[in-house]
This record gives C-alpha cells, sequence and structure tokens, in this order.
C-alpha cells in the first residue's frame, strides 16, 4: 500500500478575499517544493445566533476544516484578517475547539506558521501574528518566521514581517496583493514545506 502524501494545512479566514489570496500563494509555495501537497480549508463564520444557520459545506471555495486535517497535517499555516489586532473570531472558535489534538500531543514537532491581513498599514498585522502563534506553541507545534534572507522584507511598503507575510488591504478591502507581498506568501508556503518534510523526517528516525 502507498503511503499518502504529506500535506501542509493552510487554514483561513476570509472576510473579503485578501487573507483567501494570500493563503493561495502559501499554497502555490508548498506545491512548488517536491514531495509535499498543500491542503486548503476555510471556518465558517461566527454567528450570534444560537441555531446552525451556515451550509455544511461552503457554496464556494476552499471547504470547511476538520480536525483530522489538523491532525494529520505535515504543517499547518493559520491566516486570519486582524480584528482589533487579534484573528478573527471564527478562526479562533476552531482553534479553542482543538482540546482533543492538544491532549493528544498530535501537533508537537510539527512546523507551523501564520498569515494575516488589514485594511491599515499600521492595523495589528503584527500583533495579530503574534497572538496567533500563542495557541500553536500550546500545541508544541515549531513555529517558522520569515527570515531576512528574503530581501522583500527589506524593501516592501505594504506587507510582509519576520513573524509571517501580511497583506495591506486598503480600507475597501480591494487592494490586491503587490509583487513583495506575493513573494513573501510564496516564500512562506515555500519555507513551511521544507521544515515540514524535514521534520517528519526526524520524527521517523527518532522512533
Amino acid at each position: 500500500m502507498t503511503a499518502k502524501r504529506p500535506y501542509v494545512l493552510i487554514l483561513f479566514y476570509s472576510r473579503h478575499g485578501a487573507t483567501r489570496a494570500m493563503a493561495e500563494r502559501l499554497a502555490a509555495g508548498v506545491e512548488a517544493c517536491p514531495g509535499i501537497d498543500a491542503r486548503l480549508r476555510t471556518v465558517p463564520a461566527v454567528s450570534a445566533t444560537c441555531e446552525a444557520v451556515a451550509p455544511e459545506i461552503p457554496e464556494a471555495g476552499a471547504v470547511y476544516a476538520t480536525l483530522d486535517d489538523l491532525r494529520h497535517c505535515a504543517g499547518l499555516a493559520i491566516g486570519s484578517p486582524t480584528r482589533f489586532g487579534n484573528m478573527a473570531a471564527p478562526l479562533k472558535y476552531f482553534i479553542d475547539g482543538t482540546s482533543e489534538l492538544w491532549l493528544g500531543g498530535a501537533l508537537i514537532d510539527k512546523p507551523a506558521t501564520a498569515f494575516t491581513s488589514t485594511s491599515s498599514l499600521h492595523g495589528g498585522q503584527e500583533t495579530t501574528l503574534i497572538s496567533m502563534l500563542l495557541p500553536l506553541l500550546h500545541h508544541g507545534m515549531v513555529y517558522a518566521g520569515l527570515p531576512y534572507s528574503e530581501i522583500e522584507l527589506m524593501e516592501t511598503s505594504a506587507g510582509g514581517t519576520p513573524y509571517g507575510a501580511s497583506h495591506l488591504a486598503g480600507t475597501r478591502s480591494d487592494r490586491p496583493l503587490d509583487e513583495h507581498e506575493r513573494t513573501l506568501a510564496f516564500a512562506q508556503g515555500k519555507r513551511v514545506a521544507h521544515l515540514a518534510l524535514a521534520l517528519a523526517a526526524a520524527r521517523q528516525e527518532a522512533k
């Protein structure tokens, strides 16, 4: 029986499409690394209405994530627009429901990274990324940011941080990713893919 190919789970929430565009660039970076796939997954919106109102399968785009998507990933990238300097509630709601994986240590020693988009240049990109890494550290994951060997970090006038890729979406959330932002998101996906393969091999050798 052929072993299943490893994959990086790219888990995101996107309201107006900017974070989804970033997720797709990270996926391209993952897919540029031989031997590993990208798996795009999203989460449903959170509603104050007590009854379930969202369909089980989205009408378009990535399907909703399950705990098994997270359990079996070789690496993880999580993305969210900023909400007052923090990740959006739908993504946090999903992450808050991963105690089962934490108890079993399912994500220990797997690489993780984060990405975000904001409507203003100083609208909380870095605090959002830092807050998103906290639950990943609780899961025992190995956080991977963007090193300054990516020269676009020194050249960008919009998104891009050493804590992870970011995007300036504009006040109407309609500004497309510029070349620096696209390059950095691609590099981030490629980096987490390389680390996922290397750490998976190291875990195998340790058995």
